[in-house]
């Protein structure tokens, strides 16, 4: 928001301290031709009102933006947005044809009953019937591929194949779907597999007003027993903020009517449903608290209730790398037993495994799939998960400070240069600041600081910039915007990639004060 006289006015404090002719020594004279040179790059940037304002929006990466030499000149900063936008629209439609945008599940079912259901009586004179016998019973796969054809169409292959106590089949479908309007879109379905014969469906989204959406679904599925048809619709609308009411209704294969109401906040997920149909009529309320955490773990628990009996839900999920989140639920319920139902997420791909306990409600079995997951899991977190992220984060600040290291020495040259070119103004200014009781850095220091015992192994990685922070008072005052201060004069980042702070010891009305800055947060001293 800086205006041109104040553009100027930081110009022509910065030309008079770097200016060549102020400097006798030959090498303050070089070094201060080269930051002279930048300012004055910087200057021509500002004072251009186009370049400015496509600077002001987005950064350096703007100016080397191809495709503005045939923008005309006299433009305002949203045209000069469109702009940018349709250049970087036309570059994302070139992306777009090379994304495929991969989607995957993997389910294992495991039958491990035998832990808590046997009788011994039945393995006597059974070899080895010593030890429990654990089997996969069921396994599901399934695949999707997306391949974009323009801008507006998509086509979606997927596939699936399932097995369940020895018997399976598969099945493939081919999707094509076209956004019609910025209000809706329409996908046509074609499917087959062994089981089932042909599929034929058509699904609509339509925007019915801002905060009301409606979909349909209709499908006609071919077998040996004739065609089976089938129609689902949902009408959801936003009820406030962060509160959706939904209405589907189903007919054909299991027809049903459901409502469900989801509120969903930035600490809390909460969920009721009812619904009426054949097989299953039920009612369901479900509640999850996210802690706002690194690792954004997530507690939930639900309660389900219908003909086919109750089930109470309980259970947890936490990130465990950039990509990964691991969950862990225990599902308790009369008639179905005691469930442990283990998930992973890797990016796109989901891994999930059911493992069935037991068929009666047995507190053992709840003990051990509610305490079990939690020991295993805090022990691979300790022994194998935080010293792999160690090490990976390790791994990749190391990548950047070897891809960063010629630009940050060149930095430090000029920033120790700086330092050198300030050393008279700085003098003035503390003479001026002492005559009137002012503002004056005692000491100033920018980096990565350990204060924690816990990172007590750390290295400490700071820089000393008293100097150009006394450089920057004027009027008794100091102030320094939201932007990291490793772009200031005379400033440099010491730590690649690492958490920075600025530590400020000073003096003012002859009295001593200390400050702790984050590297991108404002500051302003005197505080009031």
């Amino acid at each position: 928001q800086a205006s041109q006289e104040e553009l100027k006015a930081a110009y022509r404090r910065l030309c008079m301290l770097y200016h060549p002719d102020k400097h006798r020594d030959p090498e303050l004279k070089t070094q201060a031709e080269r930051l002279f040179n930048l300012v004055h790059q910087a200057y021509e940037v500002l004072s251009d009102p186009q370049t400015r304002a496509i600077y002001d929006i987005y950064g350096r990466r703007g100016l080397e933006m191809e495709g503005w030499e045939v923008v005309e000149r006299k433009r305002t900063a949203a045209e000069i947005r469109e702009e940018f936008e349709r250049l970087q629209r036309e570059r994302e439609e070139r992306r777009l044809q090379q994304r495929t945008n991969p989607k995957g599940t993997i389910s294992v079912g495991i039958d491990a009953t035998d832990l808590f259901d046997r009788y011994d009586e039945e393995y006597e004179d059974v070899p080895g019937s010593s030890f429990p016998q654990i089997e996969i019973n069921k396994m599901h796969i399934s695949q999707s591929i997306e391949a974009p054809l323009t801008s507006t169409d998509t086509a979606i292959l997927s596939g699936n194949l399932s097995t369940q106590n020895g018997n399976g089949g598969g099945s493939i479908n081919l999707s094509l779907r076209r956004v019609t309007s910025a209000k809706g879109w329409g996908e046509l379905e074609f499917g087959a597999g062994d089981l089932h014969g042909p599929l034929f469906g058509l699904k609509i989204f339509r925007n019915l007003t801002p905060r009301c959406f409606i979909t349909t679904n209709c499908a006609l599925q071919f077998s040996s027993r004739g065609v089976r048809p089938g129609l689902t619709t949902v009408l959801a609308r936003n009820l406030d903020k962060n509160t959706m009411g939904y209405l589907q209704w189903r007919w054909g294969i299991q027809s049903a009517m459901n409502t469900s109401i989801v509120r969903d906040t930035k600490t809390s997920h909460f969920t009721v449903a009812m619904q009426l149909g054949i097989p299953h009529s039920f009612v369901m309320v479900s509640y999850q608290h996210k802690f706002q955490d690194e690792d954004q773990t997530r507690v939930k628990g639900s309660l389900k209730a219908g003909f086919f009996g109750t089930i109470v839900e309980y259970g947890a999920e936490r990130k465990i790398s950039r990509h990964s989140v691991l969950g862990a639920t225990v599902s308790v319920g009369v008639p179905q037993g005691v469930s442990l139902k283990i998930k992973l997420n890797r990016a796109s791909q989901t891994y999930f495994f059911p493992v069935h306990l037991t068929d009666q409600l047995l507190p053992s079995a709840v003990f051990y799939a509610t305490v079990g997951p939690l020991v295993i899991y805090f022990a691979m977190h300790r022994l194998v998960i935080k010293p792999y992220l160690r090490a990976q984060k390790e791994r990749e600040l190391e990548k950047q400070r070897e891809s960063t290291a010629s630009d940050i020495l060149q930095k430090k040259q000029e920033a120790e240069a700086a330092v050198r070119l300030m050393q008279e103004s700085v003098r003035r200014i503390i003479e001026a600041e002492e005559a009137r009781m002012g503002l004056i850095v005692v000491n100033a220091w920018y980096g990565k600081f350990v204060n924690d015992n816990s990172r007590k192994n750390e290295k400490v990685k700071v820089i000393d910039v008293t100097v150009p922070l006394q450089c920057l008072v004027k009027d008794s005052k100091l102030i320094l915007t939201e932007a990291s201060k490793a772009g200031l004069p005379g400033f440099y980042d010491p730590c690649v990639g690492e958490e920075k702070s600025l530590k400020v010891l000073y003096q003012f009305r002859g009295v001593l004060h200390q400050v702790m800055s984050a590297d991108n947060e404002a500051l302003r001293i005197p505080k009031q």
